[in-house]
C-alpha cells in the first residue's frame, strides 16, 4: 500500500508475464535490454523523492494519504490545469493510467444500468491507486473486415468479445492492438472500441484484469533500437515505448474485475470517455512539442543565417500559429469544463475534439515547413562520433562552422533534435500517432457533429436571413 519506489515498481514487473519482442519470449523484462530504456522512462514517475517533481506528482486522497496525481478526480479548473502541466512531466506509462478518468466519468450512468458494476469502477480505482499501479487504455480491436460489423466478421474473435459467463467471471478472447506501454504497466483496462448494437452484445465488454493473467500474451514493437545515443537520437534516446499487441486467449475475468458485460447500450459511452482523456493527454504533450518546433525553426534558420529571410520569417508564423493554436484550444476546453453528476469534472468534449482535429490535421503540414527551413542536413548530418573522431572531427567544425563564434556541436544537436523528431525514430512514430492517437479524424468529425449545437446554428442563420427560428 502507498506510494512506490522505483525499484519497487521495477521489481512488480517480474511477476510472470508473458512478453515476446522479435520472436523471443522473454522471461524477465526487467533484465532485458530491449527494456532498458522504457523501464527507466516508467521509472521516472516513480521518483517522488525530487523535489521538482514531488508537489506536482502527488496529491493528498480523502484519507490523508499521498497518491500519484494522475489519480486525482478533477473537481475545479486549477485541478483539471495541474492535470495538463503533469501530463506534460509524467511519462507516457503515467499518461496511460488516465484510463481511470475514463472509468470514473461514465460511472453515474453505469450505476443507473448495472449498479454492480459501476461499484467495481470505484473499488478498481481505489485499488490501483492505494497501490500506486499503472494501467494501460485498451481499446483497439483487430477489427478484421471494416465494411461489417463485429459480429458479421469471418472470425468472430476479430472483436474481443464473452465467449462463456461462469460463476466465477467472464471468459473473454480476442486481441487488443496498438497497446501503448502493455508490457509495462500492471493492470490492463479493456474497453469496446466503439459503440455496439443489441445483436453484438457478446462484444459489448469492460474490465480490469492483472497483465499476468493466465491467457494473457503481449507481442511488442517499438520504434526505437535498443541502444541508442543521446547526442544522435536526443528524443528516441528518452521516449522509447513499446506497443503492445495484446491477445487474450479464453481469459477468466473475475466478477469483480468486470465493468460491462452485455451492456450494449453504453459501450460508446465507454469508447467516447476513453477518447476525451487520451485526446486531452495528447494535446497537452502535442503543445509542448510544438513550442519546441518553433524553437528549432528559429535556432536552425538562425544558424544558418537565414532567419531575416521573408520566407523563413513567413514560415516560422505558420509554425506560431500553429503552436498557440493548440495552446488556446487546451485553454478554452478546461475554461469551459464539463461536469458528471457527481461532480467529476473533465474538459469540454466538442473543444477537444476540435483542437485534436486541427492538430492532427495539420501536423504533418508543419513538420514539411520546419523540413523546409532546415533543409537536407536534416537527414545527411554525420553522428557525434564523426565529430569526436581525431581526423573527421576538424573536418566537422570547419565546415559546418556558420560564423567565427559558430557553436558547431550546438548547431549539430539541434538539426539531430529535428531529425529525431521528425525524420526517423521518434519521428515515424510521431507521424502515425499524431493522426491516430486518440481515434484517428473520424472519430473527431464524429464528436463534433455530436456535441456540436447545430440547432442554435440553424436558428442564428434563420435569424439572420429574416426568417422564422425554428423549435
Amino acid at each position: 500500500m502507498g506510494l512506490k519506489t522505483a525499484d519497487e515498481y521495477r521489481a512488480s514487473l517480474n511477476d510472470g508475464r508473458v512478453i515476446f519482442w522479435g520472436g523471443e519470449k522473454i522471461t524477465d523484462i526487467t533484465s532485458h535490454p530491449r527494456f532498458r530504456v522504457p523501464i527507466e522512462v516508467a521509472c521516472s514517475d516513480y521518483d517522488y523523492a525530487n523535489p521538482e517533481l514531488g508537489e506536482l506528482i502527488t496529491y493528498e486522497t480523502e484519507d490523508g494519504s499521498k497518491a500519484h496525481r494522475v489519480y486525482q478526480v478533477p473537481r475545479t479548473v486549477e485541478e483539471l490545469e495541474l492535470r495538463l502541466k503533469l501530463g506534460c512531466q509524467m511519462s507516457i506509462v503515467g499518461g496511460v493510467t488516465g484510463v481511470y478518468m475514463a472509468l470514473l466519468q461514465i460511472k453515474d450512468r453505469l450505476a443507473a444500468v448495472n449498479p454492480r458494476f459501476a461499484e467495481n469502477i470505484e473499488n478498481m480505482y481505489r485499488y490501483a491507486r492505494d497501490n500506486d499501479l499503472r494501467a494501460a487504455e485498451v481499446i483497439t480491436d483487430a477489427k478484421g473486415d471494416r465494411s461489417k460489423k463485429a459480429h458479421e466478421q469471418i472470425d468472430p474473435d476479430l472483436y474481443v468479445r464473452i465467449v462463456k459467463e461462469t460463476p466465477e467471471g467472464i471468459i473473454v478472447r480476442g486481441a487488443k492492438l496498438h497497446i501503448t506501454a502493455a508490457a509495462l504497466v500492471h493492470e490492463l483496462v479493456v474497453m469496446p472500441t466503439k459503440s455496439m448494437r443489441e445483436n453484438e452484445a457478446d462484444y459489448a465488454v469492460a474490465f480490469s484484469i492483472p497483465v499476468n493473467t493466465p491467457g494473457v500474451k503481449i507481442i511488442n514493437r517499438s520504434f526505437a533500437p535498443a541502444e541508442l545515443n543521446s547526442f544522435d537520437y536526443p528524443a528516441s534516446s528518452h521516449h522509447s515505448m513499446p506497443e503492445g499487441f495484446v491477445i487474450f486467449d479464453d481469459v477468466l475475468v473475475p466478477w469483480d474485475r468486470v465493468f460491462l458485460a452485455g451492456e450494449w447500450q453504453l459501450a460508446g459511452a465507454f469508447a467516447g470517455a476513453l477518447g476525451l482523456w487520451e485526446r486531452t493527454l495528447g494535446l497537452a504533450m502535442a503543445s509542448q512539442d510544438a513550442n519546441i518546433m518553433v524553437g528549432l525553426a528559429h535556432l536552425v534558420t538562425e544558424q544558418q543565417g537565414k532567419d531575416r529571410d521573408p520566407h523563413v520569417q513567413d514560415t516560422i508564423a505558420e509554425l506560431i500559429c500553429y503552436a498557440e493554436t493548440i495552446r488556446m484550444g487546451l485553454d478554452y476546453a478546461v475554461r469551459h469544463f464539463e461536469a458528471t453528476d457527481g461532480g467529476m469534472l473533465h474538459p469540454n468534449t466538442l473543444g477537444i475534439n476540435v483542437t485534436k482535429y486541427y492538430y492532427a490535421s495539420n501536423f504533418h503540414q508543419m513538420v514539411r515547413h520546419l523540413h523546409d527551413v532546415a533543409g537536407g542536413l536534416t537527414i545527411t548530418l554525420p553522428e557525434e562520433a564523426d565529430l569526436l573522431n581525431e581526423e573527421t572531427g576538424p573536418y566537422l567544425r570547419k565546415y559546418l562552422a556558420v560564423r567565427e563564434d559558430t557553436d558547431v556541436e550546438q548547431r549539430m544537436r539541434v538539426f539531430s533534435l529535428i531529425r529525431d523528431m521528425t525524420a526517423d525514430a521518434f519521428g515515424g512514430w510521431h507521424l502515425v500517432t499524431a493522426l491516430q492517437a486518440g481515434g484517428g479524424l473520424k472519430a473527431q468529425r464524429i464528436m463534433m457533429s455530436r456535441t456540436f449545437d447545430m440547432g442554435d446554428a440553424r436558428n442564428a442563420a434563420l435569424s439572420a436571413a429574416g426568417a422564422l427560428k425554428q423549435d
